[in-house]
């Protein structure tokens, strides 16, 4: 039952920090759509994929103190960090999860922002369709959002680099 739990406490000793509840929702759909072995299951949300579970294992994760979660104040908005507290670390030493080294594309998700993770992470949602059908699909579920050319470029880019080994 906590294997799940301790493959997203290992998650979060890559990622060092993540800021943000729709950052996080959408980086773990993105692994577990490159193979990463996550459990939870999404659905399609107002934001794109989104996991009821993985949410309620957030909260337990922190309610437990294997992960710290702050609320900050951030233009009009609240905004949610997440870290490792060292409870958490303590937890991974003893359970061992089996992860691959995947700190160098949460990094580089990390270092995305949180509406290009939800452009990938959509089109991930739709990877059963052609690239043109993709495309008419997001424009479509996320038609206010105005998606470029170049924003699907790059994220077509992104899609095809992140498919290589771990």
């Amino acid at each position: 039952m906590l294997e799940d739990h301790a493959k997203l406490l290992a998650f979060f000793e890559q990622a060092k920090e993540v800021v943000g509840r729709k950052r996080l929702q959408k980086m773990i759909y993105i692994l577990k759509k490159n193979g990463i072995d996550f459990s939870e299951r999404y659905s399609f949300h107002f934001y794109g994929p989104y996991s009821e579970e993985l949410s309620t294992r957030i909260e337990e994760l922190s309610n437990l103190g294997f992960i710290q979660e702050n609320k900050e104040k951030e233009k009009g908005y609240h905004q949610y960090r997440y870290q490792l507290t060292d409870e958490g670390v303590s937890f991974l030493d003893q359970t061992k999860p089996k992860l691959p080294n995947i700190s160098a594309l949460v990094e580089e998700m990390n270092a995305n922002s949180s509406r290009f993770l939800e452009l990938v992470s959509t089109m991930l949602y739709f990877d059963n369709f052609s690239k043109s059908e993709v495309e008419e699909k997001v424009l479509t579920v996320k038609s206010k959002q105005n998606f470029t050319e170049d924003e699907f470029r790059e994220a077509w880019t992104f899609i095809e680099r992140i498919k290589q080994p771990h």
